[in-house]
């Protein structure tokens, strides 16, 4: 059912909770624009809609500045965007533009149910290689049919005019002519504005941090068509394969532990050492006898016994205690051969801080 026409004009706009998109919804508040905006939640802790950081919980803005949040998940479509999106990946796993033309869409569907007259997003001109070059915005406008209704009101200046701004229901005069990465214009604004509650721009995409994009690279190839418990898992631990249809998953400390008792169903094997300061260790798929005994012994080299000839590990379920096995702690080397990870990968740099008596690496 539509909602009843107001004499304002109504816009719907993207919202992550970063600095870009906050900004945008705020500019336009300010021209006395209906603002209703949806934030869009993914298996993958992203909402690409602007630039900044996607985790962000949007709420404290809302309340503060007064307008509504709807939240939207895209759920499978966006699995399978993911997995097979037409305009390919980034750097990573990200499928950037095949993302925000599925949001563009969705948004669209939202602004004619309530029976807004344009779409608002935070992009910024240059800011991203990818899906924020001049030329791509309006291949992603007429791939997502809404050509000429998306309003990118911190970079507007530097765009040909929009619906809109054409019929007069925003002031193109009021809007801005930000471009590239610095952040510098926009944190000026939010002064202006009043907006002191924003986080520093970080990838809140997990989908283009390396490690997690080789794990569900990994996950994809052996299993095209994962549960969510696995997708939340790649997120947690230490990720090993020791054949295509078993994976061990070991804990890094007390929150990894807990998340994966808490991912961990009846039916799954576990692992620990009792009596010292141990990771807990998950096996998923179908594991062989070798199998077990391989995480037996992960689990022991990770545990505070690792130093010991041979280590007791508990092997156990929700259900309870199903037994022991000794087993000497892994070798690093074959560690190495199991870790999921690229090889490809670079080493991390190491920091560098000068003190006034020594220069100290830090790893």
């Amino acid at each position: 059912m539509k909602e009843t026409r107001s004499d304002r004009p109504k816009a719907v706009a993207l919202l992550s909770g970063g600095l870009d998109s906050t900004l945008a919804i705020l500019v336009l508040l300010r021209q006395g624009i209906d603002v209703k905006a949806i934030t869009f939640l993914t298996h993958f802790g992203c909402d690409i809609s602007d630039s900044s950081s996607c985790s962000r919980n949007p709420m404290p803005a809302a309340e503060k500045f007064g307008f509504e949040v709807k939240l939207c998940h895209l759920a499978d479509k966006f699995m399978e965007i993911v997995k097979n999106p037409k305009y390919g990946h980034g750097k990573n796993m990200n499928p950037c533009i095949d993302c925000r033309i599925l949001m563009l869409k969705e948004a669209k569907t939202y602004m004619d149910l309530i029976g807004a007259d344009f779409l608002v997003t935070g992009e910024v001109l240059g800011q991203r290689p990818m899906s924020q070059r001049g030329e791509c915005f309006p291949m992603i406008d007429r791939e997502a049919g809404v050509e000429g209704l998306v309003l990118r009101p911190l970079s507007a200046k530097l765009l040909p005019p929009t619906i809109p701004e054409q019929k007069g229901l925003v002031d193109r005069e009021r809007l801005y002519d930000f471009k590239g990465r610095t952040r510098k214009p926009q944190m000026a604004l939010a002064e202006e504005l009043g907006l002191d509650d924003y986080p520093s721009p970080a990838g809140g995409c997990l989908l283009t941090d390396p490690t997690y994009s080789y794990r569900l690279k990994d996950l994809l190839t052996y299993n095209p068509d994962p549960d969510l418990r696995e997708i939340h898992l790649l997120r947690v631990g230490r990720h090993f394969r020791t054949s295509p249809t078993c994976k061990i998953i070991v804990g890094r400390n007390k929150a990894d532990n807990e998340q994966i008792l808490s991912f961990a169903s009846s039916d799954d094997v576990l692992m620990k050492v009792d009596g010292v300061g141990s990771p807990v260790t998950i096996i998923t798929g179908t594991p062989t006898e070798d199998d077990i005994m391989v995480a037996a012994s992960m689990t022991a080299r990770y545990s505070d016994a690792k130093r010991q000839p041979r280590v007791k590990v508990t092997i156990f379920s929700l259900n309870g205690k199903r037994g022991t096995v000794e087993t000497i702690p892994i070798e690093d080397s074959l560690l190495e051969k199991y870790r999921i990870v690229s090889k490809e990968q670079p080493k991390k740099r190491r920091r560098y801080r000068k003190s006034k008596k020594s220069v100290q690496v830090q790893a």
